[in-house]
């Protein structure tokens, strides 16, 4: 049986050769009886560690995992350590296995040291102990950490305070800066630090940054466990400082602006100059859409293109966007989509000369593959942009009745573009009351591969079109 006691300062290095040594002569964890400095003496245990000799290859991730596990408080930090060793040698594919119950506790106690190094970074009050006009400034902290973090931790307050001496004094284990060098001492008892005239400045920035209208004090003493409040000046008025909250909050409430600030007034006039309506000539409106830039569309498209028809048309049909052949002629609906839709609205009866035809995105959204151009369905923000445009359309036109072929067309026309196979064949309300019907886009049905379920869905737009050319009968 061996029995090994690791002192307080370089447990980490103490524990890696002993693990070493044990782990190349072959002894196994139950042979080994593990503590540190404090532990009692065993009355079965007597033989040292045996030498390291040799190189022993074990997983990178175990040795920084152990690198911070060494510094838990737990007494049995060590045995877990070696009696994982000894298994992940053999099995280095351990480390990743998240359902195993030794790695579980060991990563749970690396967890465990690196929040409370946290805490120590973050909890750690100086005081001025030394002659301020001094070349180096000298300053001391007391602090009662969770583990046995001050040495893996010190190297952080070297980096930030390299330029004075402190010292960071813990019941366990305390840290001497001094001159430039780094040591370390086992612990001392609290020592009685002096008044410190920064503290005071201190405590006021700390109750001005305190907000009273976001208090949340479980997230508060999560962050901030209780524990260390006794060490830290500022603490003491934690409690008047949730005390008072509400009423500070009712106080900022009542002190905060009435007027918007000046930004919102430019933000106002760009929101009233999109939801403006057109108010030139049916005339002038197929120029002025062409010159439209309200979204960056138009700086890959070759032009934008406005509806064709009859001024006063009955019905108004509107498509999703240009494609690639209506980008090219400036004109809508005259591409494979275009030329389904006049066939199918031809057997159903629907006089596409007699309709303003036209789409709710005005500039072709696409994708460059090679000479190719792929069509890309606009997103909100376009649609929004553009149902200006649509509404300039339908409030010079004054249509009886409005087919909407797809899910864009029915965003910009009704406010939602979902369920087009569950709404077709609906009639929903649209723009300034106008009946809107619902039907899909003759795009889909030349995407359909399946041809029943194509033909299926021709019957379906041939019975939407026959719809709407009933209506118009009846209205006329």
């Amino acid at each position: 049986m061996h029995r090994v006691s690791l002192p307080p300062i370089g447990t980490a290095k103490a524990w890696r050769e002993a693990a070493r040594g044990f782990l190349a002569a072959g002894v196994p964890p139950e042979d080994i009886l593990w503590g540190d400095h404090a532990a009692a003496p065993d009355l079965f245990g007597g033989e040292a560690a045996p030498a390291a000799t040799g190189r022993v290859a074990v997983p990178r991730s175990f040795v920084s995992m152990a690198e911070t596990a060494v510094w838990h408080s737990d007494p049995e930090r060590f045995a877990r350590l070696y009696a994982f060793l000894w298994r992940v040698k053999d099995a280095p594919h351990l480390m990743s296995d998240r359902g195993d119950a030794d790695l579980a506790v060991l990563r749970g106690m690396e967890k465990n040291v690196r929040r409370c190094q946290h805490k120590m970074k973050a909890f750690v009050r100086f005081r001025e102990i030394g002659d301020p006009n001094a070349p180096r400034r000298s300053f001391a902290a007391w602090f009662e950490p969770t583990h046995h973090t001050v040495e893996p931790t010190a190297d952080f307050f070297v980096r930030r305070f390299s330029d004075m001496d402190w010292r960071i004094l813990t019941p366990d284990v305390s840290a001497i800066f001094e001159g430039g060098k780094l040591s370390f001492q086992e612990g001392h008892a609290k020592p009685d630090l002096p008044e410190d005239a920064g503290e005071q400045l201190w405590i006021t920035y700390f109750q001005n940054i305190f907000n009273p209208a976001r208090l949340m004090v479980k997230a508060m003493q999560s962050e901030m466990p209780k524990k260390y409040w006794k060490n830290m000046p500022e603490a003491a008025f934690i409690p008047q400082m949730i005390a008072e909250a509400p009423a500070r909050a009712r106080a900022m409430a009542e002190a905060a602006p009435t007027l918007p600030p000046a930004r919102m007034d430019r933000v106002q006039a760009q929101l009233s100059a999109f939801e403006s309506a057109w108010d030139g000539s049916m005339e002038e409106l197929p120029s002025a859409i062409r010159a439209c830039t309200r979204c960056p569309l138009h700086c890959h498209a070759t032009q934008a293109v406005p509806g064709e028809g009859p001024t006063h048309a009955d019905l108004m049909v509107v498509g999703e966007q240009p494609g690639d052949q209506e980008d090219l002629a400036g004109r809508p609906f005259v591409g494979p989509a275009g030329q389904m839709f006049d066939r199918i609205a031809g057997e159903a009866g629907l006089d596409r000369d007699a309709a303003f035809v036209t789409n709710a995105v005005k500039h072709f959204k696409f994708t460059a593959r090679g000479k190719r151009r792929i069509h890309q369905r606009p997103e909100m923000p376009e649609i929004d942009q553009c149902r200006w445009w649509m509404n300039a359309e339908v409030a010079q036109v004054q249509p009886k009745l409005i087919l909407a072929m797809g899910a864009t067309a029915a965003q910009s026309l009704t406010g939602k573009g979902t369920g087009i196979l569950k709404r077709r064949g609906t009639i929903e309300a649209g723009p300034e009351g106008i009946p809107v019907l619902i039907t899909l886009h003759p795009s889909y049905l030349l995407r359909v591969p399946d041809p029943a379920v194509r033909e299926e869905a021709e019957a379906q737009f041939r019975s939407d079109l026959a719809m709407a050319a009933r209506m118009m009968a009846e209205a006329a």
